[in-house]
């Protein structure tokens, strides 16, 4: 009946009739994208940011907008990353373990010639087995030495953004290339990038301002007829410490200066993300769009962030190193609102997001699980432990690094080795409790923890329990036996940007 009445309409009035039929169409189409099977999926990670910097685990720091999408979806309380930049990006992105692909020691330094390794799929490649517009802006830092280890050659239509780490917020620049080595204590280049070539025509603009409107930009040109992946690693909030002083002026009680400037960068990327949502809302696509956040490791306590209440920061086995901020949010979620305490691992989202666009694992290798339902609708999660890492240590420069371990079964956790410095720090405002001293000898130990129980890690069960502590080393022990060898190459001269045009990018081509 009601094409009748339209059909009606235009044998009168014709103009307005067909004006009103446009309407009509093209409100039925955006409706059907808006229910179609495959989601929007924006994969959001923030570098370095601590467990307390946001608003919903009562932080000094304002997160308006992250604190709504996470109250609207599910917030993620049980949810590990890695410890430092590198393991988490090839963990997220290839969903194995980094004890099987050779990265289980350290990032991969700017003049390393290292990568994930090509035979590994990695989820862009997957989601365009699906018909997914793939695109990344930000921070790649899993290898570039070789073109085909960045992300154009490895299932992203386009990328814009850093092949490493610790760029100049400003101009783009990133000194050094690898620590300890003297050759390359004053080099410098731009790893600014769109596609493969290098940009330098935004020295000035502020990185988080500058992958927000890239972002923005993706989504007001997409065609809507096809499903949209985008990946964005901010750089926000990792060092150097630089904001616009416009973003200060919220915080100026905070009397720490690092905590200042790094709250100020916090409220930099939570209005970026706000920005993009209000893009996705205006394109008609938000409905159908699923956010995922996550944090890359924990906040690094030197450059203002903060983990407490929990043990340990950045670069540490301890639960403030590797237990981090995340959420999902989309109208696809059967329980929003809620909060998740099942265990899920950054290596999940690989075959979580591959579900959501409909595809599948099958044939792949992989240590993540698929968690839709445990997040949508509070099933079981399908994981009951999590390998934090084994490494085992390696030699470089005639230097030897301390092996460690760390592994989650249930809720018991056990570390072995050098898992890092174990203090529990506040915030600068909060005044030390009284334990906050790690006081652990700093050679090579093993820990014991009950972590739903104990999750600041402060009752050492070791002694308690040999018998669960032998369990686990037998554990360990099984995954090491499945373990590639360590790749961690020394850096290779050919990287120096004085020999590229100053500039960062593949020198093995």
């Amino acid at each position: 009946e009601e094409h009748v009445r339209v059909c009606s309409w235009l044998i009168m009035l014709p103009s307005q009739c067909a004006v009103l039929l446009f309407s009509f169409i093209t409100a039925t189409t955006v409706l059907a994208y808006e229910t179609a099977e495959q989601p929007n999926i924006l994969l959001i990670v923030a570098d370095d940011y601590g467990f307390h910097d946001i608003g919903y685990h009562n932080s000094d720091i304002k997160t308006p907008v992250l604190d709504k999408l996470a109250s609207q979806g599910v917030k993620l309380e049980n949810y590990y990353v890695q410890p430092i930049c590198t393991p988490t990006r090839s963990q997220l992105l290839s969903g194995r373990y980094q004890i099987h692909t050779g990265l289980q020691h350290g990032i991969i330094w700017a003049a390393q010639p290292n990568g994930i390794p090509l035979n590994d799929t990695l989820l862009p490649q997957k989601l365009k087995q699906q018909g997914y517009a793939t695109h990344a802006v930000g921070k790649w830092h899993v290898g570039f030495y070789n073109s085909d280890y960045t992300p154009t050659r490895r299932g992203f239509d386009t990328f814009f953004g850093y092949l490493t780490g610790s760029e100049d917020y400003y101009t783009h620049n990133r000194g050094g290339g690898y620590p300890g080595w003297n050759e390359c204590k004053h080099w410098s280049g731009v790893d600014l990038h769109g596609n493969e070539q290098v940009v330098r025509s935004e020295n000035g603009t502020y990185s988080t301002h500058l992958f927000t409107q890239e972002v923005i930009d993706i989504i007001s040109r997409h065609d809507v007829r096809q499903p949209l992946f985008i990946y964005l690693p901010f750089q926000a909030v990792h060092g150097p410490l630089q904001v616009p002083d416009t973003y200060l002026e919220q915080y100026m009680h905070i009397q720490n200066h690092n905590r200042r400037i790094y709250a100020g960068m916090v409220s930099a990327m939570d209005e970026g993300v706000g920005n993009i949502t209000q893009a996705l809302k205006q394109k008609g696509i938000m409905n159908n769009t699923v956010i995922i956040f996550s944090t890359d490791n924990g906040g690094q306590i030197m450059a203002g962030g903060n983990n407490w209440p929990l043990r340990g920061w950045k670069g540490s086995l301890w639960e403030g190193g590797i237990r981090g901020v995340g959420f999902v949010h989309g109208d696809r979620l059967e329980r929003r609102g809620s909060i998740s305490s099942s265990m899920i691992h950054v290596s999940d989202w690989y075959p979580t997001i591959v579900h959501l666009a409909g595809g599948d694992v099958t044939g792949l290798n992989l240590d993540g699980y698929n968690q839709w339902d445990t997040i949508s609708r509070g099933t079981s999660s399908p994981r009951t432990e999590i390998l934090h890492n084994i490494d085992p240590g390696v030699t470089i420069f005639n230097r030897t690094t301390a092996p460690r371990a760390a592994l989650r079964v249930g809720d018991m956790k056990l570390l072995v080795g050098n898992p890092g410095n174990g203090s529990w720090i506040p915030p600068p405002h909060v005044l030390c409790p009284g334990y906050c001293v790690d006081g652990s000898p700093p050679e090579a130990g093993t820990w014991l923890f009950n972590i739903t129980a104990d999750p600041d890690e402060r009752n050492d069960l070791s002694s308690k329990f040999p018998e669960k502590v032998h369990e686990l080393m037998l554990k360990l022990d099984e995954y090491n036996k499945t373990a590639v060898p360590v790749r961690y190459p020394p850096p290779d001269p050919r990287a120096n940007p004085a020999l590229h045009n100053n500039s960062w990018v593949p020198w093995e081509d």
